[in-house]
């Protein structure tokens, strides 16, 4: 931190988002290279049919084949002829606490990543610019570990049991009312996987008869999680207010297809911060849109709670909003808060419902006791119930960080996708080859790096997605933004023409 101080400025909602188009010949040449890639695809496709090639993919017996197929050969095409060339560069055993830096074990493969021969080295202090690690809570300091410890001696490693069942322990009421308290609402509950915590409760929530109208960037989890429910699911494009306020009036006026009943209910469906892209949601616009349509919105904060905001308490309060606002708060604790599972937070009413109907609460083994106390300890430091102030200096950390990253790379014209304050950083190099060379050479310069693409990304969107962290110390940055220029040049990945003058604030 500069001079232990961070300008206020920082904290400012300044809702600026850039979502840079590519010059059209680079798009030509990544739509040209995807095109090589499948043709000689389909070429080593047919060569392992005749038994040229060994297919590394799991296959049934010949008998088996002639009824229901297990596994889906076709669907599978990317993934074998171009993803898993592509895995050397990432998806590595972790050997250490996933800190600003971590321990990597080496590996190597003859197969093209299909198998791996491990060669008991460690690459050791690679800078982790990969870890949802927000807040630098990810740590492994023996004194504010003590009551995590503690916890672990008197409870045990897990309880075994749901929290319908005996696995209601004073812990977990003691995390809810934290957390309500921390958010603001009237209740919370908690759930010890973030993913399950969107599949099973938006299944609870609506049914049949119901509509969902979900932004088209949404988690996998959400998708799953409104396919199970049986509703109808009606996507809009990202943060699109025009095109979301046309389904709103149109589900309103026509009603459901065939019977033209009204829905009984209207659920909006977003997220906080969106993984992929870095995008924050125009949560005020869409309160508005909900109010003026009676609807009902359910909100993901699992990249946003403890990122954003003045006080590290999401996107509701980086907008100056009240959380009453928001139906259904859901967010994780695997990111910011260094530990596992998730919650649901708002009215009372709401978190009754859901005790009673979620899956989840009904058949999942609940929260483990040490991962309760963790998050506890996270939420008291950001809350400055621990004493200290901590918790703010890292929140005001992060906003330093990410500004400075954002804004070395604006300088560098290269395209990134994103809001200005978002810890979720693109940048979009769009060729395969391009990031996985990128991310080969990182590794080499012990940085960890990751990237991604088809199918998490448009096919000709390929980018490599930094995560900003309040650990990451400007030394760390600034040795990432070299390499990263340097390879810039070299894989001829600086397209954009935004170009934007560093802030003299943030040095």
């Amino acid at each position: 931190m500069q001079n232990g101080v961070i300008k206020a400025s920082l904290h400012k909602k300044e809702f600026k988002e850039t979502f840079e188009e590519a010059p059209m010949y680079i798009l030509v040449l990544t739509y040209l290279c995807y095109g090589i890639l499948i043709l000689f695809g389909y070429l080593r496709d047919f060569m392992r049919a005749w038994g040229l090639e060994k297919c590394h993919m799991a296959e049934e017996r010949k008998e088996q084949k002639d009824f229901v197929p297990l596994y889906q050969d076709f669907e599978n095409f990317y993934k074998r002829n171009i993803y898993m060339r592509l895995r050397d560069a990432f998806s590595r055993p972790v050997c250490s606490v996933p800190g600003a830096k971590f321990d990597l074990m080496e590996r190597l493969t003859d197969d093209y990543n299909w198998t791996y021969r491990y060669t008991g080295k460690v690459i050791k202090d690679v800078i982790n610019m990969g870890s949802y690690d927000y807040l630098g809570f990810a740590e492994n300091d023996a004194e504010s570990l003590r009551e995590v410890e503690g916890v672990l001696k008197t409870y045990g490693a897990g309880i075994c049991s749901s929290r319908q069942e005996m696995g209601h322990l004073g812990k977990h009421q003691e995390l809810e009312d934290m957390v309500a308290e921390f958010l603001n609402v009237e209740a919370a509950m908690v759930f010890s996987m973030g993913f399950a915590t969107n599949s099973t409760n938006i299944a609870a929530l609506v049914g049949k008869g119901c509509l969902i109208l979900s932004d088209e960037l949404n988690h996998t989890s959400v998708i799953l999680g409104a396919r199970l429910s049986g509703a109808t699911i009606r996507t809009f494009p990202h943060n699109n207010m025009k095109n979301l306020e046309k389904l709103l009036r149109e589900a309103v006026i026509r009603g459901q297809p065939r019977s033209h009943r009204a829905w009984k209910k209207i659920l909006i469906v977003v997220e906080g911060i969106y993984s992929m892209e870095g995008s924050v949601v125009r949560l005020p616009e869409i309160v508005a849109l909900k109010k003026k349509y009676k609807a009902y919105l359910y909100m993901d904060e699992a990249h946003s709670i403890g990122a954003v905001g003045p006080t590290g308490r999401g996107v509701v309060e980086y907008f100056g909003m009240d959380p009453a606002d928001v139906d259904v708060m859901m967010g994780t604790f695997s990111k910011s808060f260094a530990a596992a599972g998730g919650y649901i937070a708002g009215k009372k009413e709401l978190v009754q419902y859901l005790r009673n109907h979620s899956q989840s609460a009904v058949y999942a083994t609940c929260m483990s006791p040490s991962v309760t106390e963790q998050i506890l300890r996270v939420i008291k430091c950001l809350m400055a119930r621990d004493g200290t102030v901590l918790g703010q200096k890292r929140v005001n950390q992060l906003a330093y960080n990410t500004r400075y990253f954002r804004q070395r790379l604006h300088e560098m014209n290269v395209i990134t996708y994103g809001n200005d304050d978002s810890p979720v950083v693109p940048v979009l190099m769009y060729m395969p080859s391009k990031v996985g060379a990128f991310a080969r050479h990182m590794l080499k310069k012990k940085i960890g790096v990751v990237i991604v693409g088809f199918p998490a990304t448009p096919i000709a969107e390929a980018r490599v997605r930094f995560c900003i962290s309040a650990a990451h110390t400007k030394e760390m940055l600034d040795k990432v933004l070299d390499e990263l220029d340097k390879m810039g040049d070299i894989l001829y990945v600086k397209h954009s023409k935004k170009s934007r003058s560093i802030n003299k604030e943030v040095h």
